[in-house]
């Protein structure tokens, strides 16, 4: 949900803003998942497994996992926390308040939420805005095309960084910085800083690629740490295992197992593979559903997403953006019915309307929650590009 201050005025003037907390986060239920593998060990183990010894390893930590999940949330989980069971609660919200339809915005997993209660209750649907779209694609699959994403966004990155030599000393190509990234990885691989290693490294960086404006804080942090070994700069603001962290990972990870068939380990081995083959160093930090591979309670379909009755919806995305690809939005707009797609070109970040500042895209987008009409065709807005050099 984006949050109502950041709204255009004239939507706060029209709208009653609710949010609620889904199954298994806020002041909902907790999902609980327990030490979760150890995946808040600190530092971590390294998750990018290199050998067939490290794919072992690397699966029975998948599996220590969803046991841990299995445990802590228990059999109940399944269809009690799946995305198709938050839509139904949407419902029933809707109906609580007396309206006769939903008006809906939803941005990341919120489009994912939105487009199944589109199809659900294509009836009961009336202005849907679904921004950065997560693609109509089983859970695995996506955060697959997620990590060759990532790695494309990484690319721009390195040459993004080589284009200021002078502040983060990187060096002049984008080949000198990802040789300097690489050795900064190796590095900490070895020999972890103050509980910060190749795990803590590769969340961070993660982090970081969704968003332009934190590339600057991390070439800086990269820039100290090969100097001085100080990694102050590259550990991101917010701890990663607090309790809203550890409940958020856990609520992630058990919607993703209740919400369809998982991958089989078979296809989780060579979908690393075929990360490796792509870069020796792929982020596998977005590869969440993994886990579902040895999730026991199997759903006996998967949420639905389109169908020939779904209500339509305008679609939001970032050409670039690398946690919500471009071509999931440009598939679920095919499929459902009417749906229009606004694009904003040369933006590289994740979350648009009333995020990105475009005058383009929130004016298409507020027009439509205004008036109920969608445009005529698919809108093309125009993005600043990469930040300039020199604003810290």
């Amino acid at each position: 949900m984006t949050k109502r201050a950041k709204l255009p005025e004239r939507v706060r003037r029209a709208y009653d803003v609710v949010g609620f907390d889904p199954r298994g986060v806020g002041r909902s239920a907790l999902a609980d998942c327990g030490p979760m593998g150890g995946l808040f060990a600190s530092p971590g183990a390294d998750p990018l497994p290199t050998d067939a010894a490290g794919e072992r390893r690397h699966l029975a930590a998948l599996r220590h996992l969803a046991r841990d999940c299995a445990e802590g949330a228990g059999p109940a989980a399944l269809g009690a926390l799946s995305t198709e069971a938050t839509a139904r609660d949407m419902d029933a919200i809707r109906a609580a308040l007396g309206e006769p339809r939903t008006h809906f915005l939803g941005v990341s997993y919120g489009s994912y939420l939105g487009a199944a209660y589109a199809t659900l209750f294509p009836d009961r649907t009336g202005r849907m805005v679904l921004d950065s779209v997560v693609g109509p694609w089983g859970w695995h699959d996506f955060d697959v095309r997620q990590a060759v994403a990532l790695l494309r966004q990484r690319e721009m990155l390195f040459g993004w960084l080589a284009g200021d030599p002078r502040r983060y000393g990187l060096d002049e190509s984008a080949g000198q910085v990802r040789a300097a990234y690489a050795r900064a990885r190796d590095r900490l691989a070895a020999r972890p800083v103050d509980g910060f290693g190749p795990a803590e490294f590769d969340r961070a960086v993660y982090r970081a690629l969704g968003r332009t404006e934190r590339w600057a804080p991390l070439g800086d942090g990269l820039r100290d740490y090969l100097r001085t070994g100080n990694v102050a700069k590259l550990r991101p603001a917010a701890p990663f295992d607090d309790a809203a962290s550890r409940n958020y990972e856990a609520a992630n990870r058990v919607v993703k197992y209740a919400d369809g068939p998982g991958p089989s380990p078979h296809a989780v081995v060579a979908n690393l593979r075929g990360l490796r083959q792509l870069d020796p160093y792929p982020l596998v930090t977005g590869l969440e559903a993994s886990a579902c591979a040895y999730w026991h309670h199997r759903p006996r379909h998967r949420t639905p997403l389109d169908g020939p009755r779904a209500a339509p919806a305008l679609l939001v995305a970032s050409e670039h953006d690398p946690v919500t690809p471009l071509a999931g939005a440009r598939k679920l707009a095919a499929r459902l019915p009417g749906a229009r797609l606004v694009t904003l070109r040369d933006d590289y970040s994740h979350g648009v309307f009333a995020s990105r500042g475009n005058p383009c895209v929130d004016h298409a987008t507020t027009a439509y929650l205004l008036t109920g009409d969608l445009p005529a065709a698919d809108v093309t807005c125009r993005g600043a590009g990469l930040p300039e050099h020199g604003a810290r």
